[in-house]
């Protein structure tokens, strides 16, 4: 198999979809890599590693992509790339397709097989391609807020752990997942206030305990939600749906009675946010007011720190990267039911349900198409 790594294209988005040592694998396993130049600028990864791996170097995007068999990303297609979307053809990246139906549209009408690395699920309900970047965005997200609640970029003036006499910030997070997990960690870490709010009930406990009571810990509701981020100086939405489009807890309502200056971090802006009131931002423009709240939600949040998520998503992918390249796609789904999970489109079909649903389309079993 040809598999393809192209420079990705969107704003400021600095990982890159394979590192050297994925290449030599690969090429040691009889496949052949196409590194579009530069790819791995960002992340510290030189042309010249690549090639020591065994890569070939491609000047234009357009070479790697009309060669390849597999296209290894980390994002998802940006308009400038659909040009180069073909029947046939395997993609694997953060896709993301819930919010995003011009996108689905584009790659039904190309027939293009891909694969989500959010949606590939492992017997225990696991998404271990997910995982490295939520840890990754779940940290991020406080330090985020932290540094946009200091006044001169536009926030309360609020010192996250406060000081002797003086109180901390109130950190609320929504979603006690991994993302709030790791949130929940660094903020604690820096001396918040912190309150998880879930509804699960069983995960909330399972809060209490590794927190040994640190955390304060709610039930989703609409009353909790609304007085927790009353009192927030920092709220950070981490709540997921697997594939699907996040639902929206934080309703417009709610943020004017928020204190001015207060920060919102909203982390699931890629299945569409958690709050009624985000829109997605870049890196180059990371932040909006909405009643004098600071909203930031940056699409792709790891790219922030490009050496430590690059590395840390392709621990998780490379696996499932060499197992397609060795056995082909219908082959590969069809002995691995965590990688079948991942298929989003296939055939012109959408295959995976959430997505559909999100989209009010049809959908089809991947087994049904196969």
């Amino acid at each position: 198999m040809i598999i393809g790594v192209p420079r990705e294209v969107k704003d400021n988005e600095t990982r890159v979809g394979l590192v050297p040592s994925g290449v030599s694998a690969l090429v040691e396993a009889g496949h052949e890599v196409i590194v579009q130049t530069r790819a791995g600028t960002g992340s510290s990864i030189p042309d010249e590693e690549y090639m020591e791996a065994g890569a070939h170097i491609s000047a234009t995007p357009n070479e790697v992509w009309s060669a390849s068999d597999m296209i290894v990303k980390v994002k998802e297609p940006q308009p400038s790339e659909y040009a180069h979307l073909r029947p046939g053809l395997i993609l694997f990246t953060y896709l993301h397709l819930a919010p995003l139906p011009e996108l689905t549209q584009v790659l039904l009408d190309r027939r293009v097989t891909s694969i989500a690395y959010e949606t590939i699920r492992e017997a225990d309900n696991s998404l271990p391609l997910l995982t490295p970047m939520s840890e990754v965005a779940g940290k991020m997200s406080v330090q985020v807020g932290a540094q946009y609640l200091e006044a001169p970029n536009g926030g309360r003036g609020i010192l996250l752990g406060g000081i002797p006499g003086v109180r901390p910030a109130n950190v609320v997070i929504l979603g006690g997942g991994v993302v709030g997990h790791n949130a929940a960690k660094v903020a604690l870490g820096l001396g918040a206030n912190v309150t998880i709010i879930d509804r699960n009930l069983n995960r909330l406990r399972e809060l209490e305990d590794i927190y040994n009571g640190q955390v304060t810990t709610l039930a989703s509701n609409t009353f909790a939600v609304r007085d927790s981020v009353r009192q927030a100086d920092l709220v950070i939405g981490a709540v997921l749906i697997p594939g699907a489009s996040a639902p929206k807890v934080v309703r417009r309502d709610m943020i004017s009675l928020m204190k001015r200056g207060a920060v919102m971090v909203d982390v699931a802006i890629d299945q569409g946010g958690c709050f009624e009131t985000s829109r997605p931002t870049t890196h180059t423009d990371p932040i909006y007011f909405v009643d004098g709240v600071l909203h930031y939600c940056v699409s792709n949040m790891p790219a922030a720190v490009p050496h430590t998520s690059t590395l840390g998503l392709t621990n998780a992918t490379f696996p499932y990267v060499l197992e397609l390249a060795n056995k082909g796609f219908a082959r590969a789904c069809e002995e691995n039911p965590a990688l079948r999970e991942g298929v989003n489109t296939y055939q012109g079909q959408v295959t995976y349900p959430a997505v559909a649903e999100s989209q009010n389309r049809s959908w089809k079993e991947l087994e049904a198409v196969l």
